[in-house]
């Protein structure tokens, strides 16, 4: 600090404090001493590790992970089975069905938990599933319930933790069955009187996993809320104007967040975005499911999660309890326990609550994966010394990789070397290392990387509001390409040609809004907005067990939340009522959405039923950018990553954002081809990627709704994976087949230039400047974002060229806004947007 600075900010604390009633008699000596010794964190940031106990954990936790790969908290361990899942149809069909199987205890970790969130759909035929009442059944049957979910910066996002917490505790009433078998815990805190040591405005707890009664656990990149729920075929259209309850996504489960952020996730029927208006952002993530010892490292994590969040912002409170574990008793026990107090206040509550020998897995029920999780994690998320094994294995897994590196993830911001400030992850290094090696022994290799092709953050690139998401991509193309220590130029500057090594892609996916001349007529007579239809909808499905964000009662106890209601429902009849004179009843010709056109058999656009004008259906087309949210990495059809962890500072560094993954490698060997030539694929590696593969080629069929009988939609325990064995399977079995390699760069050719075509999809490498971007995408309010580009382009040529699109695959554009600068001049490296952006 400056000189004079620590005094001025402490004055500052002083005049905050005598502003509270700290200073109130009233209030007492000891709560002031309380505070105070809060504020004392401030001057001493190691007031966690200065003690002799503290430091004696601290070097014993040192000692443990020095001796485990990637130096992690958790060991290797064998035989774990272990499942995937790509997308969130399938993976939270398999959440419901172990939820509805737990009998002693369930952990859930969250960035962000939506209490409204349905795991099965659709969410009319699927009330029961909604995700807080399936949790009320297993509270009411004795389950114990323990939820971490991360306590936003209001302010800077929009999930709303406050209302997680109050409508889960209120789901079973006292005097009721399950009374306080539900706790959530919310962490960090941002008052500088409750957490002054531990300011954090801008990092976040991130990680995204479920434990089971120690028998099962989930793992990945989906958090249990809003917005991530779709299927393969990646629809962006939720229009059902001859029966609104066929909705796949009610309520705020409707998104684009490219159009709109989220809006008062507490209400939960509300929508600003209109469904016959836009199409919502579709979302692609993957997770896995297993069985085996990791689980109980996962759980472990869990524990010492629990304990910190309770002794940090609980300790005196008798709802909340300490928890212990079967095999962490006697000297082990402070592995779990941060900075325990002598006089604790809550019980000691030990899990497993039956013998640890009981689960399948200790009964020899193995697997064949070979696995160990790892972290990113420090004093301020769980009380330890930073651990940073998350960044260790991608950036050791990548450097000894022999063929191919496949990533998917949400961010790729990282660097070379220590002349990236202030970029300091070394993922980065490890691909430069990767391909000049193989480079100079002439061998055949790739890095395919697979990222959103903008963060997932509303409002026009060109506007000021922007200047973080531009900054946040200002970063990613300077971590590829752009300047002397990106990637692509420290493998030139040793005579590599990186181009011949590393290639990278973005996904799209198009859509038809049902909004066909029968439905506008329909809003019409009626005098009612689908809007209004598509929140009624809600209305009725959420109503029941969704409380406010308060611990009083619930939104629709009052007058006016009875009034709305009865508003919304009685508007809704009133549109239905009309659907015999408009036709609706009869047969219906057009469909809800064509995105299974882009996928195996799934038709063509010409040949689908419009019920309406050609004309008018061209004013129904939209694309949107496919999320890519999933943070894995697949090595040589061998080793997989897959849990929460960006690829960016952030996540990797361990220092930021708190995060859980878990490394892959399948003793059970496929017979394959590398290079045409034999290869043994590990199975549970070489089945993920060529599922993903196949999905982003559009060589999987479109899913249907019912994901009962899918074998890829169970957990773990219920079987294995369908690989889904057939001619495209075999297809893309090589991944470095020069057939796959032909198709995979030729769709995205084809994708890429029908999208600018048609759409003029954003960003784009024919804008390199600002001045392009006006010329190319030109402001005006006559069409709406992600609609058609040209209106007097004829409508069979609109339905012929998107008959050309197949899967989702189209290229980064990595010239885009290469003349011009990204983020404001400054804006780039300051304290600020390091917290945020890198």
């Amino acid at each position: 600090m400056a000189p004079g600075e620590d005094s001025r900010m402490f004055a500052g604390l002083r005049d905050k404090l005598k502003s509270t009633n700290l200073y109130d008699a009233k209030v007492g000596a000891i709560h002031f001493k309380n505070k105070m010794g809060k504020l004392g964190n401030l001057i001493n940031a190691n007031h966690r590790h200065d003690e002799e106990h503290e430091k004696a954990t601290d070097e014993k936790r040192n000692r443990i992970a020095e001796s485990h790969r990637f130096k992690s908290f958790a060991p290797e361990r064998d035989g774990n089975k272990i499942k995937w899942y790509v997308d969130g149809q399938d993976y939270f069909y398999a959440v419901s069905v172990a939820l509805e199987k737990a009998k002693e205890t369930i952990y859930i970790e969250d960035w962000w938990l939506s209490p409204e969130l349905f795991l099965r759909r659709p969410p009319f035929y699927n009330q029961e599933y909604r995700l807080d009442q399936v949790l009320k059944r297993r509270a009411e049957a004795g389950v114990k319930i323990y939820i971490i979910v991360y306590k936003e910066v209001a302010a800077a996002v929009s999930c709303n933790s406050a209302h997680t917490k109050h409508a889960l505790h209120a789901l079973c009433p006292e005097g009721t069955p399950g009374h306080g078998n539900i706790t959530v815990l919310r962490h960090p805190d941002h008052n500088v009187f409750e957490n002054a040591g531990d300011m954090t405005f801008y990092w976040a707890h991130h990680e995204k996993f479920i434990v089971i009664d120690y028998e099962i656990a989930f793992i990945g990149g989906l958090d249990l809320c809003f917005g991530r729920w779709d299927s393969r075929q990646h629809p962006c259209a939720d229009v059902h104007p001859a029966g609104v309850q066929n909705e796949m996504f009610p309520g705020q489960d409707f998104n684009n967040n490219r159009i709109m952020d989220f809006q008062t996730v507490e209400d939960w029927k509300s929508n600003e975005l209109s469904k016959a208006d836009y199409g919502r952002m579709p979302w692609h993530d993957v997770a896995m499911c297993l069985v085996g010892d990791c689980v109980f490292d996962i759980a472990e994590h869990f524990v010492l999660r629990w304990n910190f969040v309770k002794r940090d912002k609980y300790k005196r409170s008798e709802k909340v309890d300490w928890l212990t574990m079967t095999g962490r008793e006697g000297e082990n026990e402070d592995l779990i326990a941060v900075q325990r107090p002598k006089h604790p206040v809550g019980k000691y509550i030990n899990h497993p609550l039956s013998p640890l020998e009981n689960r399948s897995w200790a009964k020899g029920q193995q697997g064949t994966v070979h696995a160990q999780v790892i972290r990113s994690s420090a004093d301020w998320s769980s009380g330890i010394l930073t651990e940073h094994s998350i960044q260790n294995a991608y950036s050791e897994i990548i450097e000894n990789a022999q063929h191919f590196v496949y990533i998917e993830n949400q961010f790729f911001i990282t660097a070379t070397g220590e002349d990236q400030a202030p970029i300091h992850n070394t993922i980065g290094r490890a691909i430069v290392n990767a391909c000049v090696k193989a480079g100079k022994e002439g061998r055949k290799f790739r890095v395919i990387i697979v990222i959103p092709a903008v963060p997932g953050f509303a409002g026009d690139l060109r506007d000021d509001a922007a200047m973080g998401t531009r900054a946040i991509m200002d970063y990613q193309y300077k971590s590829i390409h752009r300047g002397p220590h990106s990637i692509f130029e420290q493998i030139k500057a040793q005579g590599i040609d990186p181009k011949q090594h590393i290639f990278i892609f973005n996904l799209r996916s198009y859509d038809r809004l049902n909004k066909t001349a029968a439905m506008v007529e329909q809003e019409e007579k009626s005098g009612v907005k689908y809007q209004d239809v598509q929140r009624a909808e809600a209305e009725e499905i959420m109503a029941e067990g969704v409380h406010s964000t308060t611990d009083q009662k619930p939104t629709l106890g009052d007058d006016t939340g009875a009034k709305e209601k009865e508003r919304l429902i009685e508007a809704k009849r009133k549109f239905e009522a009309q659907r015999t004179e408009v036709g609706l009843d009869q047969e219906v010709t057009s469909t809800d959405t064509i995105a299974a056109t882009a996928m195996l058999n799934g038709g063509k656009v010409s040949e689908q039923r419009w019920d309406d004008d050609l004309e008018k259906e061209k004013e129904n087309f939209v694309q949107e950018e496919l999320y890519i949210h999933g943070k894995l990495l697949i090595v040589d059809d061998r080793i997989v990553i897959c849990g929460s962890s960006n690829i960016n500072d952030r996540s990797q560094l361990g220092i930021h954002d708190s995060e859980l993954s878990i490394v892959m490698e399948d003793y059970n060997t496929t017979d394959s081809t590398m290079d045409g030539q034999p290869f043994k694929a590990g199975h549970h590696a070489a089945t993920l990627r060529r599922l993903l593969w196949r999905e982003h080629l559009g060589l999987l069929p479109a899913q249907p709704l019912d994901a009962s009988k899918d074998p890829n939609a169970q957990p773990v325990d219920v079987c294995p994976n369908d690989i889904m064995e057939g001619p495209e399977y075999d297809f893309v079995a090589d991944p470095m087949s020069d057939q796959v390699w032909d198709m995979w760069t030729g769709n995205a050719d084809t994708n890429t230039q029908i999208f600018r075509h048609l759409f003029r999809a954003d960003p784009d490498d024919n804008i390199k400047t600002f001045d392009d971007y006006e010329a190319f995408l030109p402001r005006h309010n006559k069409f709406k974002q992600g609609h058609l580009h040209d209106p007097f382009m004829p409508a069979q040529e609109v339905r012929e060229k998107l008959d050309q699109i197949k899967g989702h695959l189209v290229w980064m554009p990595l010239d885009f806004l290469c003349d011009a600068p990204m983020a404001e001049k400054g804006l780039q490296v300051n304290a600020y947007t390091e917290s945020i952006y890198t």
